[in-house]
């Protein structure tokens, strides 16, 4: 049974849309109704299971937030390691929700936090930024999502601005389909690590516990949020909103938690 609800987590990350594990066809969500996600009933379970994404309105470490109004300790944290390699069999996948690339079977790539490896199962982007600086909030965001094999989840967030377009990130909306599902055999290699800012040495960054920022909006996900960003052309920003738009959730209350960071 334990195995099996992995399973179904590990499913509902890759499709950046996470559903209950227990129902057949989840319900529909959208970010338009977002204030209301924890009401959205699943009329196939009975109470509280058809309340799937009751979270998002109980939960008290919800994701996003702004990063403006959390209080910044400064303390010995883990250090992080980025190990993103070429993927050569990336799948190009419009999840109904976000444009994303979900990495190949094997692929070696991960975060290292520490002495732990988790493991990139997919990247996607938001547009405008989720995580926000008090009135400011980025054209874009980029979340690389990891999993452990035991299930635990970070997000690593990279804010993306205006400026030089990035190549790579032309190769993704070229080959994203623009109706929902996937492109799996395109035949193009991919290099996640082409998407990140230029990195200090040790990598500076901002930590806090959070949740997915999609139904179910599940708690028990650490974020690492870099203080870099990372730019794209006002075209490329344009050709990621044909996708979608305002497909960002808004700041959620921080009840209570600090931003830790590693400077």
């Amino acid at each position: 049974m334990k195995r099996k609800l992995l399973n179904n987590l590990l499913s509902a990350v890759i499709a950046c849309c996470a559903t209950s594990a227990f129902s057949q066809s989840p319900p529909h969500w959208d970010h338009g109704e977002q204030a209301t996600w924890w009401a959205i009933q699943d009329t196939t379970q009975v109470p509280p299971l058809s309340f799937p994404f009751a979270e998002c309105g109980v939960g008290q470490h919800q994701s996003p937030v702004d990063l403006a109004s959390a209080t910044i300790d400064e303390t010995e944290l883990n250090s992080l390691e980025i190990s993103y390699p070429v993927d050569n069999n990336p799948v190009f996948n419009n999840t109904g929700h976000a444009v994303q690339v979900n990495t190949s079977t094997n692929y070696p790539g991960a975060l290292k936090v520490g002495e732990e490896s988790f493991p990139l199962i997919q990247l996607h982007f938001h547009a405008p930024s989720e995580h926000v600086v008090g009135n400011t909030k980025f054209p874009a965001e980029l979340h690389y999502v990891h999993v452990k094999n035991d299930g635990r989840l970070v997000v690593l967030a990279v804010a993306v601005n205006l400026g030089e377009e990035n190549p790579t990130f032309q190769t993704i909306l070229d080959n994203t389909p623009h109706a929902a599902g996937k492109n799996p055999n395109s035949g193009l290699q991919i290099n996640p690590a082409a998407l990140l800012p230029t990195l200090d040495q040790p990598i500076k960054y901002f930590t806090l516990a959070g949740s997915l920022t999609t139904p179910p909006c599940s708690e028990g996900v650490q974020w690492y949020i870099l203080p870099k960003m990372i730019t794209i052309s006002e075209a490329q920003l344009n050709q990621l909103k044909t996708f979608y738009t305002d497909n960002n959730r808004l700041p959620q209350n921080l009840n209570g938690r600090s931003l830790l960071s590693k400077e």
